[in-house]
């Protein structure tokens, strides 16, 4: 998932959503390389007064993910908050549970306020604590 937006102010904000697992390496090498090349862009526009960040959310239970998760759920005979938790024991979230869009939207609220105007070419996770391993 790769959202932008537009219109903070001179801020541009890409939200990338990666896996971890087998069979999705060449979707995880896309992410990394969309990560890095939001650098780029914030040299080249940063003297006209854009911003450029990138947010990382982590497992974010979204509209969409929990339709997912109640098909999994059901499918298994077990309840949505079991399916969450293996889910978030599977990917060894330190916080001990998934994020909620809410999350994501305050580190998107706080990048587009005067708070973080000296803030460009940066990533910024908002997932738990999950620290990839490269």
């Amino acid at each position: 998932m790769t959202i932008e937006a537009e219109g903070f102010d001179g801020l541009r904000v890409l939200v990338t959503g990666g896996g971890r697992g087998p069979g999705e390496a060449s979707y995880a090498a896309s992410k990394a390389a969309l990560n890095a090349c939001s650098r780029e862009p914030a040299t080249a526009v940063g003297e006209h007064g854009v911003r450029v960040v990138c947010v990382l959310p982590g497992f974010v239970v979204t509209e969409g993910a929990a339709g997912h998760l109640q098909q999994t759920a059901d499918g298994q005979g077990i309840g949505v908050d079991e399916v969450e938790q293996r889910i978030v024991d599977h990917l060894k979230v330190p916080m001990g549970r998934p994020g909620e869009p809410g999350d994501v939207a305050e580190m998107i609220a706080f990048l587009a306020s005067g708070r973080a105007e000296r803030v460009t070419g940066a990533q910024f996770r908002v997932d738990g604590g999950i620290v990839p391993v490269v």
